[in-house]
């Protein structure tokens, strides 16, 4: 595939994930249970998670939270337990400014409150990250170049 491509391609992931991400907000918001929508051969179906409620035996909405370390328990890893600088918005993350320039941020440097630390790209405009915390780098999550989605951690500081 040619790098003209592949870029096409990781645009309209991350157009379909911003889609979707949108329909669940709808759905949240919304008294339906479920939405479900068809284009083409494609079909896809949203439900809200339901859980028993104790005593009556009927279902109750649970609203899903939006943590990290949840995230990371449901796919069987531990939680972190440094702090972790969260992705705004779904798109695709770069841990430089440009190609082949010095990363934003290193494993084992110190990050200020507010200093950028990568940029998301979302529907061809380039988002700067900050961080949330200051701090000294522990981990670098997220890939460059990778497809990203909103609350998904970018990278890992240990509070100074």
């Amino acid at each position: 595939m040619s790098a003209d491509g592949e870029r096409q391609a990781i645009e309209e992931a991350a157009e379909l994930i911003a889609l979707l991400d949108r329909l669940e907000a709808v759905l949240a918001d919304s008294e339906l249970s479920e939405l479900e929508v068809e284009v083409g051969e494609t079909a896809l179906l949203l439900r809200k998670p339901t859980a028993p409620v104790p005593g009556n035996g009927t279902a109750a909405f649970v609203p899903e939270v939006a943590s990290a370390a949840v995230g990371a328990a449901d796919q069987g890893e531990e939680p972190s337990p440094y702090h972790q600088v969260l992705a705004p918005l779904t798109g695709i993350y770069y841990g430089s400014p440009s190609p082949g320039a010095a990363p934003y941020v290193r494993v084992g440097a110190e990050v200020n409150e507010g200093q950028v630390v990568g940029l998301i790209e979302a529907m061809k405009l380039f988002n700067e990250i900050k961080s949330d915390v200051r701090g000294r780098v522990v981990r670098i999550v997220a890939e460059n170049g990778a497809l990203i989605k909103a609350r998904q951690p970018l990278i890992e500081v240990m509070p100074a």
